[in-house]
């Protein structure tokens, strides 16, 4: 449970709320086929946990929704995302599915590649009724991706019944698009997110991801695809580019923002990160040029650490990336 008390010694509902899925990670050391490592690192993973520490190491208090098994795969998870100061009290211990797993292997010193096992798990199951509108009518902003809405029927309808419960009680929706292939087609994948993108307040997206949900072709401008995304009802519209930076729509301001150059280790967990970031000078009354930044930063924090989550900075990290090469902070 996050403690962190008001004045009065009350305990106060977390500021972002995110819900999905999160997995228990395995990945090799070295470069190469993952058959050939001695040894495996066991780690957990999630975009929806990503988000919920990168806005808790910035000092956002942070709660997660979700399944995990009764494994110790799920216990791994809880105790990560416990030991980032994440509050899991509203998480659910399936004792009949285990917990998603998710194999990582760096197949070449540029080219990472992830494999999930994640049908039939416990987070797979998660339903309407494991959304706690307690706490997600107490918290300033709920996060929720696509990929939640890709994993079963089930799982899909808590993600819908969590935005619909902050909408009503004035929360602020915050919808990361995420798509993945693996899970669903993008005829399916479209579908689904515009009719999510009416109930979101705020909406992340790939380039290719934006053009896939506005109905647009390849050649489409990352503008003219955050436009048709914000005439389904959001009122701001991020577009992620990679290495280009990011481009974000709010109202009739459209601003763009540099990439943060950096050596990359591990692509993933990039747009994640950059989700946090935004939402997290969102919250602090950031100006959408502040916010697009902060996001492009810690998106480059992600990529030049190795881990989805483990490399985000702490507030007073976060000029860290502006330092010479080779400086040695004593």
């Amino acid at each position: 449970m996050v403690d962190d008390l008001d004045a009065t010694g009350a305990c106060l509902m977390p500021d972002v709320v995110t819900m999905g899925e999160t997995m228990a990670v395995v990945s090799g050391a070295g470069i190469g086929p993952l058959r050939h490592e001695a040894s495996l690192r066991l780690g957990v993973a999630g975009a929806e946990a990503t988000v919920a520490i990168g806005v808790r190491r910035l000092g956002i208090s942070a709660a997660y929704v979700g399944r995990v098994g009764d494994d110790e795969l799920g216990r791994a998870v809880l105790m990560r995302l416990r030991g980032e100061g994440v509050d899991v009290d509203a998480v659910r211990v399936d004792p009949s599915a285990p917990t998603g797993l998710m194999v990582k292997e760096r197949r070449t010193s540029k080219v990472s590649r992830v494999r999930y096992y994640r049908t039939g798990s416990a987070g797979s199951r998660l339903a309407a009724a494991d959304v706690p509108e307690g706490l997600v009518a107490g918290a300033r902003v709920l996060h929720v991706t696509g990929i939640t809405a890709a994993l079963s029927d089930t799982a899909r309808q808590a993600a819908k019944q969590g935005m619909i419960l902050a909408r009503s009680h004035g929360v602020l929706v915050s919808l990361d698009y995420n798509y993945r292939a693996a899970l669903w087609p993008p005829e399916r994948a479209r579908t689904v997110l515009r009719d999510l993108t009416a109930y979101a307040d705020v909406v992340f997206a790939g380039d290719d991801e934006a053009r896939m949900v506005a109905g647009l072709g390849a050649t489409a401008a990352p503008d003219e695809a955050a436009r048709a995304i914000a005439s389904l009802g959001p009122a701001q519209v991020v577009v992620k580019l990679g290495a280009a930076g990011a481009l974000g729509l709010a109202g009739d301001e459209l601003v763009r923002a540099s990439a943060i150059p950096v050596d990359v280790l591990d692509p993933v967990g990039a747009g994640d990160a950059f989700a946090a970031g935004y939402l997290a000078a969102l919250l602090g009354g950031e100006p959408i040029e502040q916010r697009l930044r902060c996001g492009c930063r810690l998106g480059a924090f992600a990529v030049a650490s190795c881990g989805d989550w483990e490399g985000l900075p702490l507030v007073d990290e976060l000029d860290l990336l502006d330092r010479a090469d080779g400086d040695v902070l004593r």
